[in-house]
């Protein structure tokens, strides 16, 4: 397929031009995030509903065919998706396509890192929302937290770019802000700090539970020293970052809530059984899988893919009284 000019790419109504795709590999995870997932037994898609290897390719060199330049792969839990690393080396090689990358939280990653690095992926994002084995316990009802930094330090020896993501949750989250920005700063990896969303399987989302991202910044000023902000090398990027004034470690907030970055939206997301999605919040979704299983060709998949983008709204409106949470679960839809 040929590279997408500049009449070609994905802009949506507002644009917005959209050169990254998020693919779910699978929605099965093996922790239970209270702001993620229940507790309860879990009704995941038939293992034939989910995607093949060879149908997310061909998704992704379309994409790519049209402009998309970035993947990231997420689930559930994407290292529970068997030979994960032969998907990965296989759209690493689609023309057009710059980098792959990877959201995990972890468990699996000591025992995958060197073959996620030889697939082609030099990124990861691991979910880690605290560095206290009780506190970890509490938040995922599993007791994976040793596998979890075993993962992170073989990461880090094989050579990844690594950045961790931490969940915040106000009356629950503050004290693990400092540690993590902390072992940040002492290993030389990012943390993120992402508000809580209405994502959540149990419905415990309020807006009074929302640990704002201005409310992070100034414990962690209080907490572990002066941060100034950094100029975005992107504007699409999700996260602002700021940087300690001794010059050692850096921090991000992903402030979905309190301060929408909708206007720079760049992103698509591919779920694990085949559905298209403009926007993690979106309330409707475009069905791919039925058009790659249905004989359907190039041109009809490029068609359902820019439609899709075409039809995407100007924002999420968390906190207007117009929100309507998405159908989905954060861990059916792709982290």
């Amino acid at each position: 397929m040929p590279t997408a000019d500049l009449h070609q790419r994905l802009s949506d109504s507002y644009g917005r031009v959209h050169d990254s795709l998020r693919i779910s590999v699978t929605d099965r995870c093996n922790i239970r995030c209270f702001y993620c997932m229940p507790d309860t037994p879990v009704c995941f898609q038939p293992r034939d509903e989910i995607l093949t290897f060879e149908e997310i390719e061909r998704v992704v060199r379309c994409a790519a065919a049209a402009g998309v330049r970035k993947l990231r792969f997420t689930g559930g839990e994407p290292l529970l998706r068997k030979d994960l690393p032969v998907l990965l080396r296989r759209v690493a090689l689609v023309p057009g396509i710059d980098e792959v990358a990877l959201t995990t939280n972890g468990v699996l990653l000591a025992g995958q890192a060197e073959e996620l690095y030889a697939a082609g992926v030099r990124r990861i994002n691991v979910h880690l929302d605290t560095l206290d084995h009780e506190r970890y316990r509490r938040i995922t009802r599993r007791d994976e937290l040793g596998r979890v930094m075993a993962g992170l330090e073989a990461a880090q020896r094989v050579g990844f770019s690594i950045k961790i993501n931490a969940v915040a949750v106000r009356g629950f989250s503050e004290s693990d802000l400092a540690p993590l920005a902390r072992y940040g700063r002492k290993n030389g990896i990012e943390i993120r700090f992402i508000e809580f969303m209405p994502l959540d399987a149990d419905g415990l989302w309020k807006p009074n539970r929302v640990l704002a991202a201005d409310e992070m910044l100034r414990i962690l000023r209080e907490e572990v020293g002066p941060l100034v902000p950094v100029r975005r090398a992107d504007p699409r990027a999700p996260a602002v970052e700021y940087v300690f004034t001794d010059g050692i470690g850096r921090v991000g907030f992903i402030a979905t809530v309190t301060k929408p970055f909708c206007g720079n939206c760049n992103r698509l997301r591919l779920t694990a059984d085949g559905k298209l999605r403009y926007c993690l919040f979106a309330v409707e979704e475009t069905d791919l899988r039925s058009i790659l299983r249905q004989g359907g060709g190039s041109e009809e998949l490029d068609h359902a893919i820019r439609r899709t983008v075409e039809s995407k709204w100007e924002g999420h409106q968390i906190s207007s009284t117009q929100f309507v949470p998405p159908p989905r679960n954060m861990f059916a839809i792709g982290g």
